[in-house]
């Protein structure tokens, strides 16, 4: 399976540990996401749920093979028969033996709707009592034709519908798989935001509690006085319970992101974070177009408009009359024997209109039609107000990514600042140059940089994961994903 082949690849030679150790960067955590996840679970098997219908609809334009038999039937009953002779009814006992089978050739023609078939059929009838008799009857070969002259042609529609059904059922799978991605980048840089929070609270208590020891030995000769070590007894104090609830958040971050992954529970996650970006900017033209070719919400959309525009056409039929015609030519036979049944077949001929005329239905039909009619441009809106609103958050992603590649960069310089600063305030404050204020200021500055620097990288991510979510193209490599798709069952 390839979730043992990646978590092989992840753990290397590590000895085999009661709880299992894994260091996961942001691509191999979406790589085991959309390997072994339940969402991506999920989306393989709606995948397949459409590909099997379309197996079935790709069946249905091929000729099918069917064979009814009835290999044994036997009647004993008593039954009213009329006596010419004695012109009356009488009730005889009836003893009798029937088997029965037909081969039949179908195939479907789409383009007027109708149906040729070929069959072959023997049937084979004992009757015992007083008069015994046994009779074969055969069909050596008969074919025909059956179509509806004006009615509804569903055959035509399915060309239509069902090839897009399919190329949205395989974009859906791939959008589904971004969505996965998506949400793995979600539940990294929460872990990420966690542990980060419980490395800057582990090492704040271990430096309040070296400033606390300073400043100790700083009131033995007078250089702090007594509220300032106070202060810092406070500050380790403070320290040590923000570390105990950055370890709590911390195990829950690590427990819902090793649930996504379907990974043991008390796995331990170490991250690795991505670095700095590369400069990406995605041209807003290029991704509406490549949403409006991809995306398959717009698919849907055409599904839905399709599927109206087919019920108008049904009910517009319908409302009319309806004419069919089935013809068919063959031969038959009738003997005593089996081989007799097959010698010097008769011509058999069968030509069959009906016709079927609305006289009074009160409008039925009517209101039916002009139903599907306000349906079909009911449905027209809806799907250009979606296309509407798809495109809508297309600009906006799209704008926010590039946007926000700026913001890594100024998220980036301002940690590195605040991390010098907080390390030269802290050894001014060692020697006596630095007051207690200006370092718990200092520290304020590098967490709050480390916490703004870890949100810009999670909101680039997560745009540029939505980004191909709602276009299925990577600007990156610039290749459409729906292109790619490869699915191996």
């Amino acid at each position: 399976m390839k979730k043992l082949l990646i978590l092989a690849l992840l753990l290397g030679a590590l000895p085999v540990l009661a709880q299992q150790r894994l260091t996961l960067d942001l691509q191999q955590t979406i790589a085991l996401a959309n390997d072994s996840s339940l969402e991506a679970f999920r989306a393989k098997n709606m995948y397949l749920s459409g590909y099997w219908e379309w197996r079935t609809y790709k069946a249905n334009r091929l000729p099918s093979l069917t064979l009814d038999l009835t290999p044994a039937q036997y009647y004993r009953d008593i039954t009213r028969r009329y006596d010419s002779e004695a012109d009356i009814d009488v009730y005889r006992s009836q003893q009798s033996f029937y088997a029965y089978g037909n081969l039949s050739l179908q195939q479907n023609f789409d383009l007027t709707g109708g149906t040729f078939y070929a069959n072959t059929s023997l049937g084979y009838m004992r009757n015992f009592g007083a008069n015994k008799y046994t009779q074969y009857t055969s069909v050596p070969f008969q074919v025909g034709y059956t179509q509806d002259l004006v009615g509804y042609n569903a055959f035509r529609w399915e060309r239509k519908i069902e090839p897009l059904k399919y190329e949205k059922v395989k974009k859906e799978y791939i959008y589904n798989a971004e969505q996965v991605s998506e949400q793995a980048t979600t539940y990294f840089f929460q872990l990420a935001m966690a542990q980060a929070e419980y490395d800057l609270a582990k090492d704040n208590a271990l430096s309040t509690d070296t400033l606390y020891r300073i400043g100790q030995e700083r009131l033995k000769i007078a250089a702090i006085s007594r509220a300032d070590l106070l202060t810092l007894k406070l500050d380790r104090v403070n320290a040590g319970n923000t570390l105990q609830t950055a370890a709590s958040a911390l195990k829950r971050a690590k427990f819902s992101l090793a649930s996504f992954l379907n990974l043991p529970k008390d796995t331990d996650i170490r991250l690795v974070l991505p670095g700095r970006p590369q400069m990406l900017t995605i041209p807003l033209d290029q991704a509406l177009a490549m949403a409006r070719e991809n995306n398959p919400q717009f698919l849907s959309l055409r599904q839905d408009i399709l599927e109206a525009e087919q019920e108008v056409d049904r009910t517009r039929k319908e409302s009319r009359f309806n004419a069919s015609i089935n013809a068919s030519i063959g031969f038959n036979q009738v003997a005593e024997d089996f081989g007799s049944a097959y010698r010097k077949p008769l011509q058999q001929d069968m030509v069959s209109v009906s016709v079927s005329i609305p006289l009074v239905d009160w409008g039925v039909r009517k209101g039916k039609y002009n139903m599907a009619k306000n349906n079909l441009n009911v449905v027209r809106i809806s799907s250009r107000q979606s296309e509407i609103s798809i495109e809508e958050e297309v600009i906006m992603t799209v704008n926010d990514f590039n946007i926000q590649q700026s913001l890594v960069q100024s998220a980036s310089e301002a940690l590195d600042l605040a991390i010098l600063a907080y390390e030269e305030t802290r050894q001014r404050f060692i020697i006596g140059k630095a007051d207690i204020s200006s370092l718990t200021l200092s520290l304020n500055r590098q967490q709050e940089a480390q916490r703004n620097y870890i949100s810009a990288l999670q909101d680039y991510w997560l745009n540029y994961y939505k980004i191909r979510k709602l276009t299925l193209f990577d600007f990156a490599s610039g290749f459409s994903l729906s292109d790619k798709f490869d699915y191996a069952q």
